[in-house]
């Protein structure tokens, strides 16, 4: 289980399904163990909708080094997870379905329309009250937050705490 402790103090716990996305469940893992997503920001927010991080630039256009084979439908993967509210989903760019790296969204309400075009590979297990709270973050311009919240600490946690 992965937990998110953001600079509220408030935190978002993360059970993570590589039965049904191993590269990108793997992939998640590994940046947390690195502690690559301590400090950075949730840069993308849609009202009522999701959250996304998981950009070092907090501009949307950044990552980490390594980029992962979409595990999804269009790209030749079966995965049945569909992008309901609490599912958390790799984020790519238009243009290649193998352009995940690190960037990451959470849905506060369903979209199955994503279904077969994005990595599903879990959901929030505590703290969706966490989730409603940031998607009602004031945004300005390109669904930037006037105040980009911020993850302290992305950890492993053991599944019962």
């Amino acid at each position: 289980m992965v937990v998110i402790t953001m600079d509220t103090g408030e935190v978002i716990k993360l059970e993570l399904y590589p039965e049904i996305a191993p590269k990108t469940v793997e992939n998640f893992e590994k940046l947390v163990k690195d502690g690559f997503y301590n400090g950075l920001t949730f840069h993308r927010i849609i009202r009522g909708f999701m959250i996304q991080g998981g950009d070092p630039t907090g501009t949307g256009m950044g990552g980490s080094k390594k980029t992962i084979k979409g595990e999804f439908d269009a790209n030749g993967w079966l995965n049945p997870l569909s992008h309901t509210r609490g599912v958390i989903s790799m984020a790519r760019n238009g243009y290649s379905y193998n352009s995940a790296s690190s960037q990451f969204f959470i849905l506060a309400s369903d979209y199955p329309y994503w279904d077969g075009q994005y990595a599903s590979f879990g959901e929030v297990v505590y703290g969706m009250d966490v989730i409603d709270a940031l998607v009602a973050v004031p945004v300005g311009a390109g669904d930037r937050p006037l105040d980009p919240p911020s993850i302290v600490t992305a950890s492993f946690v053991a599944p019962e705490q």
